[in-house]
């Protein structure tokens, strides 16, 4: 039985175990990381820019081209005309007339003729006959039979010169990756940061909840010791309700010290990529004291200008203005291309349209030279020189604000040293005072009233703590964000 039992308590306490999530704050910033969508679309811009560099350098190479095309026309090419046609397949009537003519005037001229004319008559009326056959035939072989026209070309481009233009899309495209690049690595940073802050936030809340309870137990022993002391006649009904009412406050700063520990919660889950209603618990949670780094970050202007990703993308960014420049000029400088090309038809071009595919090639070389277009490439180069300079006062004045901000967030660091220092005496000072409160109550020498205040006291200064530390530790995060070495 007690073998059972212990199994029962083991295999609870394993459910209790799993069904609460213990979290750290690397493995926050590692869910937060693999699960962020703003992330995700980052590093798929990073995978779209890598393709367009990739297509931008193909440029470089030559391209083959096929097309092919079939029409249907209503009427066929003809070389000749009709009445050229009609002249050819009639030939031989025109020329037996013409023969028949000629023997009629030789007949009539020189009648001793006529005996040897007559053997030929019967040859010159074959003749008209045989001519129109052979013109027929003519006519026929000068048909293009062109209603069905079937025609392709396979053509190859090679650019020698564009003005340099390949070459500036090739740099646009390269800057244009390390940019999403750049873009990503500054996402993770804001990444961590959210949830660093939302972290420590839970943390914070997680200390004030203790800092609730062990505050209401303070006043409610105070309020039962103040009741026995009515019943006793030693202290006044005012007394306890003045208690009671401070019983009351702590539970209400207990209550909303609950619901803001859980919607913090709820907060960190939804950075991290886990269902809002997950019971998670943070490895930290249980620190009376928060570690906090013994040394701290030394702010340093150079380095904050030579790590910063929102530097380096405002960096590529006008180096991608001015590439643009030398695309605008380019517009207007001659351009030189290479291409060969092999032509083929049917009916055929080069064999007197006889139906079968038959083709050609050719080589050539290709110049365009813009000569006067109203001074639009001059206009397009200054507009595109004006977009550079803006790109370039962007990140002047980003690196001003920059330097601004190391510096603010180094003061702060130093503030913030300052105030949990102070923090530290004056919780000194309260925990003592609270001591000699009580004492004193318990020896009738101190009010209700003054141990009331000592306990405000103390709670204060043990908020105060609390805040100091935590905003310790965030002004050194904001620090690290500030000189772009937050990891």
């Amino acid at each position: 039985m007690k073998k059972i039992l212990s199994f029962i308590l083991l295999g609870t306490f394993a459910m209790a175990s799993y069904a609460q999530r213990i979290l750290t704050l690397d493995s926050c910033r590692n869910l937060a990381l693999s699960n962020n969508k703003e992330l995700r679309m980052a590093q798929e811009k990073i995978k779209a820019a890598r393709y367009q560099q990739k297509a931008a350098f193909t440029n470089f190479l030559p391209k083959i081209d096929v097309t092919g095309t079939y029409m249907r026309t209503q009427k066929e090419i003809s070389l000749l005309s009709d009445d050229q046609k009609n002249a050819i397949g009639n030939m031989g009537t025109a020329v037996g007339a013409e023969l028949q003519q000629f023997s009629q005037q030789i007949a009539a001229s020189h009648p001793e003729l006529l005996p040897l004319l007559t053997p030929l008559s019967g040859i010159m009326e074959q003749i008209p006959g045989a001519l129109n056959g052979v013109g027929q035939s003519l006519v026929d072989a000068f048909r293009t039979d062109t209603r069905n026209l079937y025609a392709g070309a396979a053509t190859l481009t090679q650019p020698l010169f564009m003005g340099g233009k390949i070459i500036a899309y090739n740099k646009i495209t390269r800057y244009a990756e390390q940019l999403a690049a750049s873009q990503h690595a500054t996402g993770m940073q804001d990444v961590i940061l959210s949830t660093d802050q939302a972290y420590w936030q839970v943390i914070s809340l997680a200390n004030k909840k203790r800092l609730a309870e062990s505050f209401l137990k303070l006043v409610q022993k105070l309020d039962s010791d103040v009741n026995k002391m009515v019943e006793e006649g030693v202290a006044t009904t005012a007394d306890a309700l003045s208690v009671r009412v401070k019983v009351n406050e702590a539970e209400m700063t207990l209550t909303q010290v609950e619901d803001g520990l859980d919607l913090s919660k709820m907060v960190l889950c939804q950075l991290c990529g886990i269902p809002l209603n997950t019971e998670i618990r943070l490895a930290d949670e249980d620190m009376k004291d928060l570690t906090l780094p013994s040394t701290y970050t030394e702010s340093n202007v150079s380095t904050a200008l030579a790590n910063r990703e929102e530097l380096k993308s405002l960096e590529l960014a006008s180096k991608i203005y001015q590439q643009k420049v030398n695309v605008a000029r380019a517009e207007y400088l001659p351009s030189i291309g290479l291409t060969a090309n092999y032509l083929f038809t049917n009916p055929s071009l080069v064999n007197g349209f006889e139906n079968r595919f038959r083709g050609m090639w050719g080589v050539g070389v290709v110049v365009s030279i813009p000569i006067f277009h109203w001074g639009e490439g001059i206009y397009k180069v200054r507009a595109a020189k004006a977009e550079a300079n803006i790109a370039r006062y962007r990140l002047d004045d980003a690196r001003e604000k920059i330097e601004l901000q190391v510096t603010q967030s180094s003061y702060k660091v130093n503030e913030a040293t300052k105030k949990l220092a102070m923090a530290e005496k004056n919780m000194d000072k309260a925990e003592e005072n609270l001591r000699y409160a009580n004492l004193g109550f318990k020896e009738g020498v101190i009010p209700t009233s003054n141990v009331l205040e000592a306990q405000t006291a103390w709670l204060s200064a043990q908020s105060g703590k609390i805040d100091a530390q935590i905003d310790l530790k965030m002004s050194e995060i904001y620090l690290n964000k500030s000189m772009g070495t937050l990891k």
